[in-house]
């Protein structure tokens, strides 16, 4: 079975997905995450101010990813470099995923890119409160990234809000359960859990 994650950024996309994991251990999950395939820098567009644009589809190898999520879904182990955000190409080490009964993709274009999306069993698209996720985002950034609150308003404002409007929220309400990451997130997880129990149970059938 093969679950997929998809939220804005700050929507709490990482923390599903190991609740989840730690609710399937005993399927022992592989999890596939979309962020290892983000291009090298010289290769990210920029805006007209000359800032690079992460929040863009053509940020992700695509094709590599692709392939590589296709080999895992087929039995295959693969090799992945995990991405670090400012790290050199040659500093991000090698990983390898192993295929499971039970694989969970979390990422932003999870279903943007057609090719991912048809390979699904079951999504869940993450939704919070905007100002909450941007307060993430301005602790995250200035924490372990070292940007300024400037230039993390400016690309929440010019990159990050323009990809949620049209790379992700085209696709909320097709997902088969919106998981909300707020003070219904405890209840709303004993429903997903229960959910992809039953979906998992269908599969053996």
């Amino acid at each position: 079975m093969i679950v997929g994650i998809c939220g804005g950024s700050g929507s709490g996309k990482t923390t599903l997905l190991k609740r989840l994991f730690n609710e399937f251990e005993h399927l022992n999950p592989s999890v596939f995450t979309m962020d290892n395939y983000y291009k090298p820098i010289d290769e990210q567009v920029k805006d007209q101010k000359g800032t690079y644009n992460f929040d863009l589809p053509t940020a992700l190898d695509e094709e590599l990813l692709v392939n590589d999520l296709r080999k895992l879904v087929a039995g295959h182990a693969i090799e992945v470099r995990e991405y670090h955000f400012n790290a050199p190409p040659d500093k991000n080490v090698w990983i390898t995923i192993k295929p499971s009964k039970l694989i969970i993709v979390e990422g932003l274009f999870l279903f943007h890119y057609e090719r991912v999306r048809e390979l699904l069993d079951y999504t869940i698209f993450v939704k919070v409160d905007p100002v909450v996720q941007l307060d993430r985002r301005l602790y995250r950034d200035q924490e372990t990234r070292g940007y300024s609150r400037e230039a993390i308003l400016y690309q929440w404002d010019n990159h990050v809000a323009p990809c949620y409007k049209n790379y992700l929220l085209p696709y909320e309400e097709c997902a088969n359960f919106q998981f909300r990451n707020d003070v219904n997130a405890d209840s709303d997880f004993r429903l997903l859990a229960a959910e992809i129990s039953k979906e998992i149970d269908v599969l053996k059938v």
